[in-house]
């Protein structure tokens, strides 16, 4: 299952056929001002440079305080006092103040006609100097009023809740839609929490089987030599970024001044699960090992001994289900992940001292210069294969 998308890559208006674009500006021009009528004549062609005109009520209803008149009895007799704008789009990538001039100086108008205003719009962002060179025009041919919708003004309108239908007609996104997704992920998310919490509260070890969801395998071993894809771990806490795993500790040692360190790294230490999980027991070389690691650490200083931390987070969003039931091969809640060769994206490895009057945590720096070996050479290297979760 994908993970949510937080964010929308830019609209492709320069997917849209020329006419298509259009058809898009006119739609979102339609609550732009109180037209009379918007005409598309800009698909009929000829049409002296009008991709649209619109014609903006200013009867005398809409400018005189004294009139009596109601809007169902405005009549074509106020048509007279129309003011005439001009729609004109471009679905290009680039538009430069020469190439805009010379769309401007096509604009074809009756003698008698006045342009009030104008929307360019194109496919593009348009820079200071194009925007200029729109309001010289219009101030040399007395426009009034004039706008310049580019890729950025044509988005922002979009994601607008009252142009969702638009967005989805020309680029199957739905806002609305998205926002309905969203709620619905975060009732599963919290639903999902509710019944970790209610794990996490119970007496028990806190043990839990990860399985990979697309896995097919379990409860066998697969016969191809690779690593099982499941895994037991033992869940720690809620995070606020998703279910927190110990993954494993083991023996360290911290010097005084703490910065010098070493790691077992070999060891199995005090693990989470190296016991539990029946599917990944550790052989006998790992057990002498981890024996040799004990014997070094037992013999070190009281305030010196620590151990090292490696903490696991899955994100709630990669936790599709929960089995709390369980099976006769696991008897402990099964979860469900997504992202199993991905790992954890949230993870910290730390040392931390156990003597309690000198508690110290230590983030660890695995290539920093600060490690001094304090544990035998067998046990300072981690043999063991990555296993996903």
């Amino acid at each position: 299952m994908p993970s949510t998308t937080r964010t929308l890559n830019p609209l492709p208006f320069g997917d849209l056929e020329p006419k298509r674009f259009e058809d898009l500006v006119r739609q979102l021009a339609y609550e732009f001002k109180n037209w009379r009528r918007l005409e598309a004549t800009g698909r009929s062609g000829g049409d002296d440079g009008f991709d649209a005109r619109g014609y903006e009520i200013v009867a005398k209803y809409f400018t005189d305080p004294e009139s009596e008149k109601d809007e169902s009895e405005i009549d074509s007799d106020d048509a007279d006092s129309d003011r005439l704008w001009l729609v004109q789009c471009k679905r290009e990538k680039a538009i430069g103040p020469a190439k805009l001039r010379g769309y401007l100086e096509e604009i074809s108008l009756k003698p008698d006609e006045q342009l009030f205003g104008i929307v360019f719009s194109a496919a593009c962002d348009f820079s200071k100097k194009t925007r200029n060179e729109l309001v010289a025009w219009c101030h040399k041919n007395h426009v009034s009023e004039w706008h310049i919708w580019g890729r950025g003004e044509l988005e922002d309108m979009l994601f607008q809740p009252r142009f969702d239908n638009l967005l989805f007609a020309y680029f199957g996104i739905s806002l609305t839609i998205r926002r309905r997704g969203l709620t619905t992920e975060l009732r599963r998310q919290i639903a999902i929490k509710r019944r970790l919490k209610r794990f996490l509260d119970a007496k028990n070890d806190g043990l839990v089987l990860l399985r990979d969801i697309d896995d097919s395998d379990y409860p066998n071993v697969p016969q191809n030599g690779l690593q099982p894809r499941f895994r037991v771990r033992r869940a720690d806490s809620l995070s606020p970024y998703g279910l927190a795993i110990k993954v494993s500790m083991r023996q360290a040692w911290l010097a005084g001044d703490g910065k010098n360190w070493d790691v077992a790294l070999a060891s199995l230490g005090n693990s989470y699960s190296s016991h539990a999980d029946l599917w990944n027991l550790p052989s006998d070389a790992e057990e002498q090992i981890s024996a040799m690691a004990a014997e070094t650490w037992q013999q070190l200083p009281n305030d010196e001994k620590a151990w090292l931390y490696v903490e696991g987070v899955i994100p709630y969003e990669s936790i599709v289900l929960i089995d709390d039931i369980g099976d006769s091969e696991f008897s402990g809640p099964h979860i469900y992940v997504t992202g199993w060769d991905i790992g954890y994206p949230y993870s910290r490895t730390y040392i931390e001292t156990i003597d309690i009057q000198r508690r110290t945590k230590f983030d660890l720096d695995p290539i920093s210069n600060d490690r001094v070996a304090k544990f035998p050479a067998e046990t300072r290297e981690f043999k063991r294969k990555k296993l996903g979760y």
